[in-house]
């Protein structure tokens, strides 16, 4: 039967469908980050982006209108916004319930019109809009919502043709960004808002989910996760193998083998050709598919895996996962609670300062030199746009710059700037801490905050910065080959240097930052770097460069082993 409306609480079902199906594949979409650093978060980003307006939209109970539910969705999605992919995530939802707010239900008509809204609103807050990215799979969507008004009024066709649209749009992004071609991979930040679609139509076509959306769940320090069991794995042997062939099998045997690998198992696999025939299935008994596969020629390969243990093995470092990013929560709080004491502490002023940190180097950098309010975040985190509203909150002044030093974080910081009204937001556009610390440096007390604005933002441009981290997988890009584990020199734009020696990529990187102009080498050498490693490093690029000042700072940074900045 036909579904040609959509209420409220169907609505809110699909979307909170939508965010699970995104929780639930946020590791698998942070793996086709580009980049193939430690770091790559599009999915967590856009997972902890629409997962705090699920949690709005839970809070909202079965009683529940069309308009109070835009509401949540837009609200929730804007403030728990972190990184572009996730504000670009809640500019759509921002567009979308504005489209849908008005209405009692939704017909193809109601959300073919949401859906521009939606691409038009998240394309108005990017500021230079790239195509290949999550922008051209929604407006793939929104425009094959168009072709198809009049055609049809059934909205499980509706959204089924729009996703297959997505899906394909999807496809193409690599075409259209050759990084991703290069990468052999998918927009991540698309791939993210396909599966939240997924998510949505499996709703509404009336799978069985859980809806359930649960928070944070601790207590005394112990992590409570959310497992499956290990009865849940109903068949624990993963069993695969070749057969080498005796003569090729005709079409009945193959059904054969194929019926009788599904009466001992489930996962069945079998591909043949005239020689071999590839075989794949779970079972208690990889025996009983071993001696029945023998029965047509003979075996190689054979590969048998214990999921039960290999369940384990994952429950074990899920748990110890859960409790190293719960043990950074609580230091990012302990950090930002110590910073509002300081805050409230202070009287007002004319102009004040916020910077997005980490590290306790770097920390100590910005305070000495005005930092007001240090958030804690950066690159292994990015804040969210609530964050830097709590933050805007608590410095007391009536010009506020706030320093991202994150490209990933600017467009947070500028969708917290344009929610307030009382004070005066100047979000200067650091894209890695050497440019915060050049543009504090650049700050001068008797100009103007827009003055000071100007000047900050035009000093970014001096400075080049170069990262040192290590590669978490195979892939090319830049023309480089990088395999898992290698040394990477990471650029502002581009990878500089790839190597197994780390010197040796920090002296090709530098190389490619250092010009005739070049006046400044600062290095701020990261946690897991000795201070006598650093002090040898300057000394040795002194020696290199004896035209420059070097200076060494500890930042305490976590996963870069060094940043290292040209002026």
């Amino acid at each position: 039967m036909a579904i040609t409306t959509i209420d409220a609480p169907m609505l809110a079902k699909m979307f909170l469908a939508g965010a699970k199906n995104l929780e639930a594949k946020k590791e698998w979409i942070n793996e086709l980050n580009v980049f193939p650093v430690p770091d790559g978060d599009t999915g967590t980003n856009m997972t902890m982006t629409i997962m705090a307006a699920a949690t709005e939209v839970s809070n909202l109970g079965e009683t529940l209108s069309m308009s109070s539910l835009a509401k949540a969705i837009s609200s929730g999605s804007l403030r728990g916004a972190r990184g572009n992919s996730g504000v670009i995530l809640s500019q759509l939802f921002r567009g979308f319930t504005k489209g849908i707010s008005k209405y009692e239900v939704i017909d193809v008509v109601i959300l073919c019109d949401a859906l521009q809204k939606a691409v038009e609103t998240a394309y108005k807050a990017v500021m230079k809009p790239k195509e290949g990215t999550i922008l051209t799979v929604a407006k793939g969507s929104a425009d094959k919502a168009l072709e198809l008004i009049g055609e049809t009024d059934d909205l499980v066709e509706f959204i089924d043709a729009i996703i297959k649209e997505a899906d394909y749009v999807l496809s193409q992004t690599p075409e259209m960004l050759p990084v991703l071609k290069q990468a052999g991979v998918v927009d991540s930040g698309g791939q993210g808002l396909v599966t939240v679609l997924k998510g949505a139509y499996d709703a509404l076509i009336g799978k069985e989910i859980d809806y359930t959306i649960k928070t944070s769940d601790t207590q005394s320090g112990v992590i409570k996760i959310s497992q499956q069991t290990e009865q849940d794995i109903k068949f624990g042997y993963c069993t695969e193998f070749i057969v080498v062939l005796n003569q090729p099998l005709e079409e009945k045997e193959e059904i054969s083998l194929k019926s009788y690998l599904e009466s001992i198992g489930d996962s069945i696999v079998v591909v043949a050709d005239e020689e071999i025939t590839k075989v794949h299935v779970h079972t208690n008994d990889p025996g009983l598919a071993i001696q029945r596969a023998l029965e047509y020629g003979s075996l190689s390969k054979i590969k048998i895996d214990n999921m039960r243990e290999e369940h384990q093995e994952k429950l074990i470092k899920d748990a110890e996962k859960a409790a190293e990013e719960q043990k950074k929560a609580d230091e990012k709080k302990r950090l930002e609670k110590a910073a509002l004491k300081e805050a409230q502490k202070a009287p007002k002023k004319d102009m004040g300062f916020i910077s997005v940190s980490i590290g306790e180097g770097i920390n100590e950098i910005f305070k000495g030199l005005g930092v007001d309010y240090i958030i804690s975040g950066g690159q292994t985190m990015n804040p969210s746009t609530e964050d830097m509203l709590n933050a805007i909150e608590e410095v007391n002044a009536d010009n506020i710059f706030i320093l991202p030093n994150n490209k990933n974080i600017i467009l947070a910081a500028n969708q917290a700037a344009s929610l307030i009204e009382e004070k005066n937001i100047f979000v200067i556009p650091s894209k890695t801490v050497p440019q915060g610390i050049t543009a504090l440096i650049n700050f001068m007390p008797d100009s103007s905050a827009k003055e000071n604005a100007t000047r900050m933002t035009e000093e970014l441009k001096n400075v080049k910065t170069g990262q040192v981290t290590y590669a978490v997988r195979d892939t090319l890009i830049d023309d480089k080959s990088i395999r898992q584990g290698d040394y990477m020199g990471v650029g502002d734009s581009s990878i500089l240097a790839v190597g197994k020696d780390m010197k040796s990529v920090i002296q090709e990187m530098v190389a490619q930052l250092v010009d005739e102009e070049s006046a400044i080498i600062s290095i701020y050498y990261g946690q897991e770097i000795e201070e006598s490693s650093a002090e040898q490093l300057g000394k040795e690029l002194e020696e290199t460069y004896p035209d420059c000042e070097v200076e060494i700072h500890y930042g305490g940074q976590p996963i870069y082993y060094y940043i290292i900045s040209v002026e």
